[in-house]
């Protein structure tokens, strides 16, 4: 590949459902793919069903709620190719749907790690990557959710993360203006992944009431995210959801 017409995207949480799609989509536009999470085998088995290889995709085992893994990622993607120009935060979890007074602090930390912190380090480190290379600048992409929004019940430890995420994005595209970095948050709705499965059975409402919710495909939410990834930098989208048209979203509770 020409050094000069390479394009590097770094996709969190990517063994699987969300992150998988995007790193497919990325894939598909010309990108050069780093996939991470906690499993190796699932990052590798993920680049097989994209049709990645060993020269467009690279796998990085990495708890990106812990510095120390998310150090070691950043160093080893500098390692392959030198430079990331989109980094994607997608890894993400949630806590049990129980009272929030029942709830432990493990809980409660688990997401907060994985949503919030994971979101702070990575970016972390891709600002220090783009601000120093060349061509300067690059661009971060925030996952969301519509819980940032609005919450659904017992969703505190995940809405209250999802919230933190709208004022970190808004930080980060502030911040990096002068580096020409750009940040947007794209909030998904009911994308069809093993994480929401749960609603196709099922899912309690705002009024106690348990209703099956429509989703919709997940490779949706990849093309989304590759159509925010290939603005040029001059321009951004700030905000962008992207949801299951029939979901109980908009008018819920």
């Amino acid at each position: 590949m020409n050094i000069s017409s390479l394009r590097v995207a770094l996709v969190t949480g990517a063994g699987s459902g969300i992150g998988r799609a995007a790193a497919k989509a990325l894939l598909g536009g010309g990108y050069c793919v780093v996939l991470t999470g906690r499993r190796l085998d699932a990052l590798q088995n993920a680049i097989q069903l994209i049709g990645g290889n060993d020269s467009n995709c690279l796998a990085v085992a990495c708890d990106v709620g812990k510095p120390e893994d998310v150090k070691n990622l950043f160093s080893t993607l500098k390692a392959k190719w030198g430079r990331i120009d989109v980094l994607f935060n997608n890894a993400g979890t949630g806590a049990p749907a129980i009272p929030m007074e029942e709830l432990s602090y493990e809980q409660w930390m688990n997401a907060v790690n994985s949503n919030l912190c994971g979101t702070f380090l990575c970016s972390q480190e891709a600002i220090r990557m783009m601000k120093a290379q060349t061509p300067q600048g690059g661009r971060i992409i925030n996952n969301g959710s519509i819980s940032a929004h609005a919450p659904r019940p017992m969703t505190a430890p995940y809405t209250a993360t999802k919230h933190a995420i709208t004022g970190l994005t808004k930080s980060i595209s502030l911040d990096g203006r002068p580096f020409n970095i750009a940040c947007g948050q794209i909030d998904i709705g009911n994308a069809a992944t093993e994480m929401t499965e749960r609603m196709a059975a099922g899912i309690m409402q705002a009024d106690g009431s348990i209703k099956v919710e429509p989703r919709m495909d997940v490779d949706h939410v990849g093309q989304a995210v590759l159509h925010m990834a290939q603005l040029p930098l001059e321009s951004n989208i700030q905000f962008m959801t992207i949801m299951a048209t029939n979901m109980p979203y908009v008018g819920r509770g």
